[in-house]
């Protein structure tokens, strides 16, 4: 197969999947007729839990997906999409009083849990900045920058820089800042500076203020000089307040996602120093992410030292090794990264993909079987990886046949 013929079968499958499968499962089944907004969870069997509590994550997630969906097809149904997911968070998950984004709802849209979870906070600017691009909508770009203050007034740790997890509903300071319950109860992640980073890339890119450039060059270096291991490239995953490392837990599919969304933000600030040096560190962690790789070329979840590979591929790291060795083969012409993107596509066309029921499986085994008790829709399963893949590819194929 010709480099032209493997660009094409990745572009072409990543558009039909987007278009004919991902985007029509969410517009018909997942909006909430009966108290507004999106349901908070549907079964792998395709059992909607109408009482579902719902979730910032997923609601920020769906408004970025049918936002960029819009920009880059301009289908009506794409814009209704996105205006309602606007509207809902709006109206539901900015809490009036002390501001910022709550965790969850209950399914009538009354306040859950009220934490303030700085990895949501990150996700509603990072969804509100896309939205903004399609509408020029002030209140949209309005709230985002409020949040993008919340966040570096509440979070930003001025003594050892970087940011915490999570404050109480009225920013007092909260036992337990988990984002999750498989995450170490720490002061600071790997996983909210690297959707922080995101957030406020995409932010830059319609608010070009030398105040958000500032922020993004000192979380690339914070990247860069704290959480990216020096030795072996893959990233840390939680620290204490002082930087201190607190886990040894390698997670491939993070790994990869850094890879390319740290070269994008150095990117988008204009400096070529830091470009530079963000494609040198893309492949040395995208290097580091082959250790990760299983025989036929799916992405195993994790590598724990105490237990070995945890081998079984869920959605999302698939999903960015996709955009992750594509971006690879553009900085370097190296045709190794584009065969992975290829095989990586192959695996979610063989795997991941329910020809059922519609959209993509959560995780399945190392022999390819579904594990039937992940959410097919949930707090963490949303839209946002395989479409974000999906627009990644047809943005870059666009740039590489230029």
């Amino acid at each position: 197969m010709t480099t032209n013929e493997k660009i094409h079968e990745i572009h072409a499958f990543t558009e039909e999947d987007l278009l004919m499968n991902v985007l029509p499962f969410w517009l018909k089944y997942v909006p909430d007729n009966e108290n507004e907004g999106f349901y908070g969870r549907i079964t792998n069997d395709q059992i909607i839990d109408y009482k579902a509590d719902k979730g910032a994550i997923l609601n920020a997630r769906i408004l970025y997906t049918f936002s960029a969906a819009y920009r880059l097809y301009r289908k009506k149904l794409y814009k209704a999409m996105a205006d309602r997911a606007f509207d809902y968070i709006i109206r539901r998950f900015i809490d009036p009083m002390n501001s910022g984004v709550f965790w969850s709802l209950d399914y009538q849209g009354n306040p859950a849990d009220t934490k303030k979870q700085f990895y949501a906070q990150a996700f509603v600017i990072y969804a509100f900045a896309e939205y903004y691009k399609i509408s020029q909508n002030e209140k949209a770009m309005q709230e985002a920058l409020n949040i993008f203050s919340v966040i570096e007034e509440k979070a930003f740790d001025t003594v050892n820089n970087g940011y915490i997890e999570a404050l109480a509903s009225d920013w007092m300071p909260l036992a337990d800042m988990r984002l999750s319950a498989k995450d170490m109860n720490v002061a600071k992640s790997m996983n909210t500076h690297l959707h922080i980073i995101e957030a406020y890339t995409n932010l830059y890119r319609v608010y070009n203020k030398k105040v958000i450039k500032n922020k993004l060059i000192n979380l690339y270096d914070i990247f860069k000089n704290r959480i990216v291991h020096p030795e072996t490239h893959h990233l840390i995953l939680f620290f204490d307040m002082e930087w201190k490392p607190m886990s040894d837990i390698i997670s491939f599919g993070h790994d990869i996602e850094a890879s390319w969304l740290l070269f994008e933000a150095a990117e988008a600030t204009g400096d070529r120093d830091r470009v530079k040096d963000a494609g040198r560190l893309a492949i040395q962690i995208t290097e580091a992410v082959h250790e990760g790789l299983d025989p036929e070329g799916g992405l195993q979840y994790e590598f724990h030292p105490e237990h070995g590979f945890i081998t079984d591929r869920e959605w999302w790291p698939q999903a960015e090794a996709v955009v992750g060795f594509l971006n690879a083969f553009q900085l370097t012409g190296d045709e190794k990264y584009l065969d992975n993107a290829l095989r990586s596509c192959n695996i979610i066309k063989k795997y991941l993909i329910d020809r059922n029921n519609g959209e993509w499986f959560y995780r399945v085994d190392s022999s390819g079987n579904p594990r039937w008790t992940e959410d097919k829709v949930g707090f963490w399963k949303c839209p946002y990886h395989n479409s974000r893949m999906a627009f990644e590819v047809k943005e870059r194929i666009a740039k590489l046949k230029e």
